[in-house]
Protein backbone atom coordinates (compact mmCIF):
# COMPACT_ATOMS: atom_id res chain seq x y z
CA UNK A 1 0.00 0.00 0.00
CA UNK A 2 1.27 3.24 -1.39
CA UNK A 3 1.55 6.28 1.95
CA UNK A 4 0.63 9.44 1.32
CA UNK A 5 3.52 11.85 0.79
CA UNK A 6 4.16 15.51 0.26
CA UNK A 7 6.12 16.54 -2.34
CA UNK A 8 7.19 19.84 -3.56
CA UNK A 9 7.77 22.03 -6.80
CA UNK A 10 10.19 24.82 -6.53
CA UNK A 11 11.03 26.13 -9.92
CA UNK A 12 12.97 29.46 -7.77
CA UNK A 13 10.38 32.00 -8.03
CA UNK A 14 7.11 30.32 -6.83
CA UNK A 15 6.49 26.61 -4.92
CA UNK A 16 3.57 24.29 -4.68
CA UNK A 17 3.06 21.36 -2.86
CA UNK A 18 1.22 18.65 -3.33
CA UNK A 19 0.19 15.03 -1.96
CA UNK A 20 -0.52 11.90 -3.62
CA UNK A 21 -3.60 11.66 -1.48
CA UNK A 22 -6.29 12.89 -3.62
CA UNK A 23 -3.77 14.65 -5.66
CA UNK A 24 -4.40 18.01 -3.01
CA UNK A 25 -2.18 21.10 -3.37
CA UNK A 26 -1.54 21.95 0.13
CA UNK A 27 0.73 24.80 -0.51
CA UNK A 28 0.75 27.72 -3.24
CA UNK A 29 3.60 29.98 -2.53
CA UNK A 30 3.88 33.35 -4.86
CA UNK A 31 5.20 36.85 -5.27
CA UNK A 32 3.09 39.87 -4.86
CA UNK A 33 4.49 42.89 -6.20
CA UNK A 34 7.19 43.44 -4.00
CA UNK A 35 8.49 39.95 -4.03
CA UNK A 36 6.70 38.90 -0.89
CA UNK A 37 5.69 35.32 -1.24
CA UNK A 38 2.43 34.22 0.83
CA UNK A 39 0.53 30.57 0.50
CA UNK A 40 -2.46 31.57 -1.22
CA UNK A 41 -4.41 28.64 -0.68
CA UNK A 42 -6.63 27.32 2.07
CA UNK A 43 -5.42 24.11 3.99
CA UNK A 44 -3.10 22.25 6.42
CA UNK A 45 0.26 21.84 7.52
CA UNK A 46 0.06 18.15 7.62
CA UNK A 47 -1.74 15.26 5.48
CA UNK A 48 -3.60 13.60 8.70
CA UNK A 49 -6.48 16.06 9.28
CA UNK A 50 -7.09 15.80 4.97
CA UNK A 51 -7.29 11.72 5.72
CA UNK A 52 -9.72 12.05 8.74
CA UNK A 53 -11.93 14.49 6.55
CA UNK A 54 -11.01 17.47 8.21
CA UNK A 55 -10.95 19.34 4.55
CA UNK A 56 -13.96 20.37 2.68
CA UNK A 57 -12.30 19.08 -0.29
CA UNK A 58 -9.17 21.60 0.22
CA UNK A 59 -7.16 21.45 -2.74
CA UNK A 60 -7.92 17.77 -4.21
CA UNK A 61 -9.11 16.31 -7.54
CA UNK A 62 -12.82 14.91 -7.16
CA UNK A 63 -14.33 12.59 -9.27
CA UNK A 64 -15.08 10.68 -11.06
CA UNK A 65 -17.99 13.34 -11.76
CA UNK A 66 -17.60 16.28 -10.19
CA UNK A 67 -20.34 18.27 -8.64
CA UNK A 68 -23.80 17.31 -8.37
CA UNK A 69 -25.44 14.26 -9.69
CA UNK A 70 -29.63 14.33 -9.35
CA UNK A 71 -30.98 11.78 -6.97
CA UNK A 72 -27.49 9.92 -7.17
CA UNK A 73 -29.11 7.76 -10.47
CA UNK A 74 -28.16 7.69 -14.14
CA UNK A 75 -29.22 5.56 -16.88
CA UNK A 76 -26.58 4.81 -19.23
CA UNK A 77 -26.77 2.45 -22.10
CA UNK A 78 -30.19 0.82 -20.82
CA UNK A 79 -28.23 0.53 -17.22
CA UNK A 80 -29.52 2.46 -14.06
CA UNK A 81 -26.58 3.17 -11.73
CA UNK A 82 -27.43 4.29 -8.11
CA UNK A 83 -24.59 6.40 -6.93
CA UNK A 84 -24.06 6.62 -2.98
CA UNK A 85 -26.20 10.11 -1.48
CA UNK A 86 -23.30 11.86 0.47
CA UNK A 87 -24.93 15.12 0.16
CA UNK A 88 -28.79 13.93 0.56
CA UNK A 89 -30.79 14.02 -2.03
CA UNK A 90 -27.66 14.13 -4.38
CA UNK A 91 -24.25 12.16 -5.07
CA UNK A 92 -21.83 14.70 -4.71
CA UNK A 93 -17.84 14.46 -5.88
CA UNK A 94 -17.90 11.22 -6.66
CA UNK A 95 -19.37 9.72 -3.62
CA UNK A 96 -18.73 9.20 -0.05
CA UNK A 97 -14.96 7.75 -1.47
CA UNK A 98 -14.28 10.27 -4.36
CA UNK A 99 -10.30 10.73 -6.10
CA UNK A 100 -9.63 13.42 -3.40
CA UNK A 101 -9.77 10.09 -1.20
CA UNK A 102 -7.76 7.67 -2.29
CA UNK A 103 -3.50 7.60 -2.52
CA UNK A 104 -2.64 8.07 -6.62
CA UNK A 105 0.82 6.02 -7.52
CA UNK A 106 3.41 8.85 -8.50
CA UNK A 107 4.21 8.05 -11.73
CA UNK A 108 7.01 10.49 -12.18
CA UNK A 109 8.64 13.37 -10.70
CA UNK A 110 11.04 16.16 -11.99
CA UNK A 111 13.14 18.77 -10.76
CA UNK A 112 14.34 21.28 -12.52
CA UNK A 113 13.54 25.11 -14.29
CA UNK A 114 9.62 23.23 -15.02
CA UNK A 115 9.60 20.83 -12.09
CA UNK A 116 6.65 18.12 -12.58
CA UNK A 117 4.44 15.18 -10.73
CA UNK A 118 2.43 13.03 -12.39
CA UNK A 119 0.09 10.99 -10.44
CA UNK A 120 -2.18 7.89 -11.39
CA UNK A 121 -4.78 6.05 -10.62
CA UNK A 122 -6.99 2.84 -11.67
CA UNK A 123 -10.73 3.32 -10.52
CA UNK A 124 -12.39 0.08 -11.03
CA UNK A 125 -15.58 -0.93 -12.22
CA UNK A 126 -18.53 -0.52 -9.78
CA UNK A 127 -16.14 2.01 -7.39
CA UNK A 128 -18.57 4.14 -6.01
CA UNK A 129 -21.29 3.02 -7.71
CA UNK A 130 -19.92 3.91 -11.69
CA UNK A 131 -19.48 1.67 -14.86
CA UNK A 132 -16.21 0.41 -15.90
CA UNK A 133 -12.27 0.65 -15.40
CA UNK A 134 -10.63 3.57 -15.73
CA UNK A 135 -7.31 4.77 -16.23
CA UNK A 136 -6.33 8.42 -14.68
CA UNK A 137 -3.39 10.52 -14.44
CA UNK A 138 -3.19 13.99 -13.14
CA UNK A 139 -0.03 16.11 -14.14
CA UNK A 140 0.73 19.47 -12.33
CA UNK A 141 4.01 21.06 -13.80
CA UNK A 142 5.25 24.46 -13.06
CA UNK A 143 5.65 25.57 -17.03
CA UNK A 144 6.68 29.13 -16.12
CA UNK A 145 8.48 31.27 -13.41
CA UNK A 146 4.59 32.01 -11.80
CA UNK A 147 2.60 29.56 -14.38
CA UNK A 148 1.41 26.46 -13.08
CA UNK A 149 -0.49 23.62 -15.35
CA UNK A 150 -3.24 20.97 -14.45
CA UNK A 151 -3.11 17.94 -17.38
CA UNK A 152 -5.96 15.63 -16.12
CA UNK A 153 -6.75 12.11 -18.91
CA UNK A 154 -8.35 9.47 -18.08
CA UNK A 155 -9.32 6.73 -20.09
CA UNK A 156 -12.11 4.45 -19.75
CA UNK A 157 -11.32 0.43 -20.26
CA UNK A 158 -14.36 -1.91 -21.30
CA UNK A 159 -17.32 0.54 -20.86
CA UNK A 160 -18.69 4.16 -21.40
CA UNK A 161 -18.85 5.96 -17.89
CA UNK A 162 -19.48 9.76 -17.22
CA UNK A 163 -15.97 11.21 -16.15
CA UNK A 164 -15.96 15.33 -15.19
CA UNK A 165 -13.00 16.12 -12.92
CA UNK A 166 -12.24 18.81 -11.24
CA UNK A 167 -9.57 20.60 -8.98
CA UNK A 168 -11.12 22.18 -6.12
CA UNK A 169 -8.45 24.20 -4.60
CA UNK A 170 -9.57 27.28 -2.55
CA UNK A 171 -7.83 30.50 -3.42
CA UNK A 172 -7.03 33.52 -1.23
CA UNK A 173 -4.17 35.69 -3.12
CA UNK A 174 -3.98 37.59 0.34
CA UNK A 175 -2.45 34.72 1.62
CA UNK A 176 -4.73 32.20 3.39
CA UNK A 177 -4.60 33.32 6.64
CA UNK A 178 -5.89 36.70 5.57
CA UNK A 179 -9.97 36.44 6.34
CA UNK A 180 -12.42 36.89 3.32
CA UNK A 181 -12.12 37.14 -0.30
CA UNK A 182 -15.26 39.88 -0.50
CA UNK A 183 -12.45 42.19 -1.78
CA UNK A 184 -10.80 40.04 -4.55
CA UNK A 185 -12.08 41.59 -7.83
CA UNK A 186 -13.08 38.41 -10.53
CA UNK A 187 -13.80 38.36 -14.23
CA UNK A 188 -15.52 35.56 -15.56
CA UNK A 189 -15.89 35.17 -19.45
CA UNK A 190 -19.62 33.89 -19.31
CA UNK A 191 -22.28 35.12 -20.40
CA UNK A 192 -24.70 32.29 -19.08
CA UNK A 193 -24.95 30.23 -15.86
CA UNK A 194 -26.74 26.85 -15.56
CA UNK A 195 -29.64 28.16 -12.42
CA UNK A 196 -29.73 25.47 -9.91
CA UNK A 197 -32.58 24.44 -8.02
CA UNK A 198 -33.14 24.87 -3.93
CA UNK A 199 -30.60 21.67 -3.66
CA UNK A 200 -27.61 23.41 -5.96
CA UNK A 201 -28.70 21.06 -9.20
CA UNK A 202 -28.81 22.76 -12.23
CA UNK A 203 -32.40 23.07 -13.54
CA UNK A 204 -31.85 22.34 -17.23
CA UNK A 205 -32.08 26.27 -17.93
CA UNK A 206 -29.16 27.99 -19.64
CA UNK A 207 -29.46 32.16 -18.25
CA UNK A 208 -27.79 34.71 -19.22
CA UNK A 209 -26.37 37.04 -16.31
CA UNK A 210 -26.16 40.33 -18.29
CA UNK A 211 -28.63 42.25 -15.94
CA UNK A 212 -28.33 40.05 -12.76
CA UNK A 213 -26.12 38.96 -9.58
CA UNK A 214 -24.37 36.49 -11.79
CA UNK A 215 -22.67 39.40 -14.25
CA UNK A 216 -19.05 38.79 -13.69
CA UNK A 217 -18.37 39.65 -17.78
CA UNK A 218 -16.22 42.84 -16.39
CA UNK A 219 -14.72 42.71 -13.00
CA UNK A 220 -16.43 43.13 -10.13
CA UNK A 221 -15.43 43.11 -6.15
CA UNK A 222 -16.89 39.19 -5.46
CA UNK A 223 -18.63 41.17 -2.38
CA UNK A 224 -20.59 43.74 -4.04
CA UNK A 225 -23.55 41.78 -4.52
CA UNK A 226 -22.80 38.48 -2.31
CA UNK A 227 -25.56 39.69 0.07
CA UNK A 228 -28.50 39.31 -1.93
CA UNK A 229 -27.45 35.85 -3.72
CA UNK A 230 -28.44 33.83 -0.38
CA UNK A 231 -25.45 32.50 0.86
CA UNK A 232 -22.78 33.37 -1.54
CA UNK A 233 -22.26 32.08 -5.09
CA UNK A 234 -21.92 28.52 -5.48
CA UNK A 235 -22.68 27.92 -9.68
CA UNK A 236 -21.71 26.76 -12.90
CA UNK A 237 -20.49 29.29 -15.38
CA UNK A 238 -20.72 28.55 -19.29
CA UNK A 239 -16.90 29.85 -19.83
CA UNK A 240 -18.72 31.24 -23.36
CA UNK A 241 -16.63 34.24 -24.59
CA UNK A 242 -13.01 34.29 -23.63
CA UNK A 243 -10.16 34.12 -25.99
CA UNK A 244 -8.62 31.23 -26.81
CA UNK A 245 -4.78 30.38 -26.45
CA UNK A 246 -2.93 27.07 -27.65
CA UNK A 247 -6.38 25.45 -27.33
CA UNK A 248 -7.58 26.83 -23.66
CA UNK A 249 -10.15 29.56 -22.81
CA UNK A 250 -9.82 32.40 -20.75
CA UNK A 251 -12.24 31.42 -17.82
CA UNK A 252 -11.46 33.61 -15.34
CA UNK A 253 -9.12 36.69 -13.28
CA UNK A 254 -9.49 36.74 -9.92
CA UNK A 255 -6.77 39.52 -8.38
CA UNK A 256 -6.50 40.77 -4.80
CA UNK A 257 -5.93 44.51 -4.24
CA UNK A 258 -3.59 45.03 -2.02
CA UNK A 259 -0.49 42.50 -3.20
CA UNK A 260 -1.68 43.21 -6.58
CA UNK A 261 -1.32 39.04 -7.10
CA UNK A 262 -3.91 38.21 -9.98
CA UNK A 263 -4.62 34.87 -10.75
CA UNK A 264 -5.68 33.97 -14.63
CA UNK A 265 -7.67 31.12 -15.15
CA UNK A 266 -7.71 28.93 -18.77
CA UNK A 267 -9.10 25.88 -19.40
CA UNK A 268 -10.93 23.41 -22.08
CA UNK A 269 -13.90 22.40 -19.92
CA UNK A 270 -16.90 23.90 -20.88
CA UNK A 271 -17.91 25.13 -17.34
CA UNK A 272 -16.66 26.65 -13.96
CA UNK A 273 -18.03 26.57 -10.51
CA UNK A 274 -17.38 29.51 -9.03
CA UNK A 275 -17.97 29.27 -5.05
CA UNK A 276 -17.30 31.41 -2.27
CA UNK A 277 -16.32 29.00 0.40
CA UNK A 278 -20.19 29.60 1.63
CA UNK A 279 -20.40 26.27 3.96
CA UNK A 280 -16.34 27.09 5.90
CA UNK A 281 -16.98 27.68 9.50
CA UNK A 282 -14.04 27.75 11.45
CA UNK A 283 -11.95 25.71 10.32
CA UNK A 284 -8.37 25.59 12.01
CA UNK A 285 -5.63 25.57 8.92
CA UNK A 286 -2.06 26.24 7.93
CA UNK A 287 -0.61 27.86 11.37
CA UNK A 288 -3.49 27.95 13.22
CA UNK A 289 -5.21 30.09 10.56
CA UNK A 290 -9.09 30.05 11.11
CA UNK A 291 -10.92 29.41 7.73
CA UNK A 292 -14.47 31.06 8.02
CA UNK A 293 -17.42 31.94 5.53
CA UNK A 294 -16.03 33.61 2.52
CA UNK A 295 -12.33 33.08 2.94
CA UNK A 296 -11.53 31.88 -0.29
CA UNK A 297 -12.85 31.61 -3.93
CA UNK A 298 -12.92 28.23 -5.66
CA UNK A 299 -12.65 28.10 -9.78
CA UNK A 300 -13.83 24.43 -10.64
CA UNK A 301 -13.45 23.64 -14.34
CA UNK A 302 -15.79 21.39 -15.23
CA UNK A 303 -18.48 19.67 -17.30
CA UNK A 304 -21.67 21.15 -16.29
CA UNK A 305 -22.92 19.25 -13.33
CA UNK A 306 -25.24 16.82 -13.49
CA UNK A 307 -24.89 16.53 -17.04
CA UNK A 308 -25.54 12.80 -17.49
CA UNK A 309 -29.13 13.54 -16.35
CA UNK A 310 -29.08 16.43 -18.78
CA UNK A 311 -29.27 15.81 -22.25
CA UNK A 312 -29.22 19.74 -23.39
CA UNK A 313 -25.81 19.92 -21.54
CA UNK A 314 -22.41 18.92 -23.15
CA UNK A 315 -22.10 15.24 -23.06
CA UNK A 316 -19.66 14.11 -19.97
CA UNK A 317 -19.80 10.38 -21.36
CA UNK A 318 -16.39 9.04 -22.67
CA UNK A 319 -16.57 5.83 -24.60
CA UNK A 320 -13.89 2.76 -24.01
CA UNK A 321 -10.96 3.87 -25.39
CA UNK A 322 -11.50 7.68 -26.39
CA UNK A 323 -9.47 9.61 -23.97
CA UNK A 324 -11.00 12.49 -21.55
CA UNK A 325 -9.02 15.55 -21.72
CA UNK A 326 -8.91 18.37 -19.12
CA UNK A 327 -6.66 20.97 -18.88
CA UNK A 328 -5.98 24.32 -16.75
CA UNK A 329 -3.19 27.03 -16.76
CA UNK A 330 -3.10 28.95 -13.39
CA UNK A 331 -0.69 32.20 -14.60
CA UNK A 332 0.02 34.30 -11.64
CA UNK A 333 0.97 37.55 -12.16
CA UNK A 334 1.05 41.29 -10.26
CA UNK A 335 -0.66 43.44 -12.26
Amino acid sequence: MAEAKLFELNNGTMRVIVSNYGCTITSVFVPDKDGKLADVVLGFDTIEPYQKGAAPYFGCIVGRVANRIRDGKFTLNGVEHSLPINKPPNSLHGGNKGYDKVIWDVAEYKQGDTPSITFKYRSHDGEEGYPGDVSFTATYTLTSKTTMRLDMEGVPENKATPISLAQHTYWNLAGHESGTVLDHTIQIWANHITPVDQYTVPTGEIMPVKGTLFDFTTANKIGSRINEVGLGYDHNYIIDCGEEKSGLKHAAMLKEPASSRTLDLWTNAPGMQFYTANYVNGIVGKGGAVYGKHSAACLETQGFPNAINQPNFPSVVIQPGEKYNHSMLFEFSTE
